[in-house]
């Protein structure tokens, strides 16, 4: 029912393709309702309680909710919280904070994953560019998706332009993922390296493209929950993920509400 290829990666058929774009749209919209929700004195955890009814209203299921132990709906970072921050009612967000939302949702097995990072009210100009920077690495990584292109191709075009843009750090550690009948499968998909190595690139796989930028030093720690990732300077960092499945007519942006269209257009004309 599931075929893989010879690296064990897993191929969709044009109908499984169709399921993950049902998914997909599940999590694009419920990011959509959270972007327009954010603003200073919400705490995030209002912002989970946001998320998982959308999920559930929408008939599909919350995929972080409980994954390896995960306690809530969303990812929800604050500033120097690079990723996996777990929401609480400890504090409320503020004017000139920004926080990244990483959603995640199930519909009839298929499993859709995407991440923003939302200004919180006005915020300064070098967040702002933090925020601009990370968003167009993840658009030169996801155009790097072409058939017979190789894997390493889309941390190469995430870097690149990453490093064109300043002195950013890019957490090695971290980075995008195979995406399917589970949210995390093979491969991995790193956000730095050299062009032209590993798999090539087939239809019918659908990767998580998800660079995280630091302001700051790439080096990152685990706070004592086990699972929030901070900069180990306190210096902010930005994260967007979009799932993506490769097709012989480019890619197609899952979490996209246009499928990637617009941004694609630009890139890939």
């Amino acid at each position: 029912m599931f075929k893989k290829n010879r690296h064990g990666i897993q191929i969709k058929s044009p109908e499984q393709l169709e399921k993950m774009r049902a998914a997909g749209l599940v999590v694009g919209r419920t990011l959509d309702l959270l972007r327009r929700s954010v603003e200073p004195g919400m705490t995030p955890l209002d912002l989970d309680a946001i998320a998982e009814k959308a999920i559930r209203d929408e008939g599909a299921i919350p995929s972080f909710k409980g994954y390896q132990g995960f306690p809530a709906t969303i990812c929800a970072s604050v500033n120097h919280e690079v990723v996996h921050g777990i929401p609480s009612n400890e504090r409320k967000l503020r004017e000139g904070d920004i926080i990244s939302i990483d959603c995640g949702a199930i519909l009839e097995g298929w499993h859709g994953d995407s991440a923003v990072t939302v200004p919180v009210g006005e915020v300064a100009p070098a967040l702002t560019e933090l925020m601009r920077v990370t968003e167009e690495s993840m658009w030169r990584g996801i155009a790097a998706l072409g058939v017979g292109r190789h894997l390493s191709d889309v941390g190469y075009e995430v870097e690149k332009y990453v490093r064109s843009q300043g002195k950013y750090g890019i957490p090695q550690e971290y980075g995008g993922h195979g995406i399917g009948t589970e949210m995390h499968m093979d491969p991995w998909v790193a956000n730095h390296g050299r062009p032209g190595r590993g798999p090539a690139l087939e239809a019918g796989m659908c990767l998580a493209i998800e660079p995280m930028v630091n302001m700051g030093t790439a080096r990152t720690r685990v706070l004592d929950d086990d699972w929030t990732v901070v900069t180990i300077d306190g210096k902010a960092s930005a994260h967007f993920e979009h799932s993506v499945a490769v097709t012989h007519n480019g890619p197609w942006v899952l979490t996209a509400l246009d499928g990637g269209k617009e941004r694609l257009s630009q890139l890939l004309s």
